[in-house]
């Protein structure tokens, strides 16, 4: 087959490494445009334009994947199949309609469940006990293709949103080389229609969510810092000081105290009281600082139990 992969970040490398390794090689990679990054703001390549150099395959970063020039550049290609992963452009019809196949799209959710741009993240802060992959053709609707196959993995009780990002990442290669190999002796399989009626969503992570409500039950507060784990992060404020929480558990004890109280602040434990529930804290991180176990913040912050988050 004649397929061309279009992907961006570290998420997306297991996927066109796969690929590689399974005699899918891609005869174009299209990536994001290097990006400044770090404090000097040095032009960075994306994680799948370095795998892509280093394995000697062609690569391009439009501007707009749907402007006409590009488009042209597709058609000439004649490809088979286009392959999705984590991209961050969203294709219109004109683009989707160029290969032969279709448009195959790996996305990080049992869809019709958490459509949208941050489906690793919300699958915590909804307490989901189970996620995964899904294979679908891609449509003019976001996320609402055909699915032509589905993999399950359990959301552990304590889960961050880096470690099930890794954890779908690792799955998608070989998941991703399953949905080829069935297409190249199959052809185009059409897939099962979603539920649209089923259909949840996962929008942006912006700044507003990231900071804690401590008024909210200690279940849910806990469910934010590890959907935010380890970025952008759950903010609070000490001293009129933005502190980063991490590494969270929690108590239903009932506790008669105002939210945010510093219950306890000794030793390698910090437990805070919320609106329903007791809240422990493992790290934290300074703004600008490197993050810390709450052992040595607490001794180097001077922190005292009856102090306030807010």
């Amino acid at each position: 087959m004649n397929i061309i992969f279009m992907g961006t970040p570290d998420f997306a490398v297991p996927g066109l490494r796969a690929m590689l390794d399974s005699g899918f090689a891609p005869s174009l990679v299209v990536t994001q445009p290097d990006r400044p990054k770090g404090r000097g703001k040095v032009l960075t390549p994306s994680p799948i334009k370095e795998l892509a150099l280093q394995k000697g395959l062609p690569v391009e970063q439009p501007q707009d994947p749907n402007a006409p020039e590009f488009l042209n550049l597709i058609q000439e290609i004649h490809p088979d199949l286009i392959v999705v992963i984590a991209y961050g452009h969203i294709l219109k019809t004109a683009l989707l309609d160029i290969p032969i196949l279709g448009c195959l799209n790996i996305h990080a959710s049992l869809l019709p469940e958490l459509r949208g741009p941050a489906p690793i993240q919300w699958a915590i802060l909804k307490g989901l006990k189970e996620t995964g992959l899904t294979a679908m053709w891609m449509e003019a609707g976001v996320d609402m293709g055909n699915i032509i196959l589905q993999e399950k993995v359990l959301v552990e009780p304590f889960e961050t949103y880096g470690s099930l990002h890794q954890k779908l990442s690792s799955l998608s290669g070989p998941f991703l080389v399953r949905v080829l190999s069935h297409l190249k002796t199959k052809g185009r399989d059409p897939g099962t229609p979603q539920d649209h009626s089923l259909a949840t969503y996962a929008p942006k992570i912006t700044k507003d969510m990231c900071r804690i409500d401590w008024s909210r039950p200690a279940g849910e507060i806990c469910r934010t810092i590890r959907a935010l784990d380890p970025i952008p992060g759950a903010t609070t404020t000490i001293r009129t000081q933005e502190l980063k929480l991490y590494g969270a558990s929690f108590k239903e004890t009932e506790v008669d105290k105002h939210p945010g109280l510093i219950l306890v602040a000794r030793g390698n434990e910090m437990m805070v009281a919320t609106g329903k529930g007791i809240l422990m804290i493992k790290e934290v991180k300074l703004a600008g600082k490197k993050r810390l176990p709450v052992s040595e913040f607490i001794k180097g912050f001077r922190l005292k139990e009856g102090e306030f988050f807010e």
